[in-house]
């Protein structure tokens, strides 16, 4: 756990909404529930120094030169305690309401909408920077002059973070 640098948190704020509909037949509706929520989801994320290589860090006097693994979510939580249901917007039908398996599932297809777009947030080039920019100042304060940091990929390492249910 201590080589991973986590160097960026993010939060995410996302709108949960479903609805469910009461039909009679085919297409005539009897009733509407409406739900509506606000939630939160936290990323932090870096890189994991242990897939560095001896071939990825080259020291020439006063100059380093860094080849870094990609960017990796470290961490990802969406926890419960940050969601808050909207009741002016939400309401059940007469003859459909909204349940807490219901909810669970609004709360579970919004996570995974958030982590399907992980990699259009502006994640790697946000954490890139700033490692580079940790790097480079602790680099420098350890004598070197030229520090040169590169990373191996502009992808978004996601899939070693499990998902709620995994972590259970």
């Amino acid at each position: 756990k201590a080589s991973k640098l986590a160097t960026t948190e993010f939060t995410i704020d996302k709108i949960v909404h479903g609805t469910k509909t009461k039909k009679l037949g085919w297409f005539i509706k009897l009733s509407e529930a409406r739900f509506i929520a606000y939630s939160k989801a936290k990323v932090t994320s870096g890189i994991n120094l242990q897939n560095l290589g001896k071939d990825d860090i080259v020291i020439e006097d006063q100059s380093i030169f860094l080849r870094l693994p990609a960017i990796e979510v470290l961490n990802f939580s969406y926890p419960p305690a940050d969601f808050l249901i909207d009741n002016t917007i939400s309401d059940n039908g007469w003859a459909s309401k909204i349940t807490v398996f219901d909810q669970e599932e609004f709360f579970r297809q919004a996570e995974l909408d958030i982590r399907n777009n992980l990699q259009h947030m502006g994640i790697v080039e946000t954490t890139q920077q700033k490692t580079r920019n940790m790097l480079t100042v602790l680099l420098r304060s350890l004598g070197y002059e030229e520090v040169y940091i590169e990373f191996e990929s502009n992808d978004l390492i996601i899939d070693k973070v499990p998902l709620i249910e995994e972590e259970a």
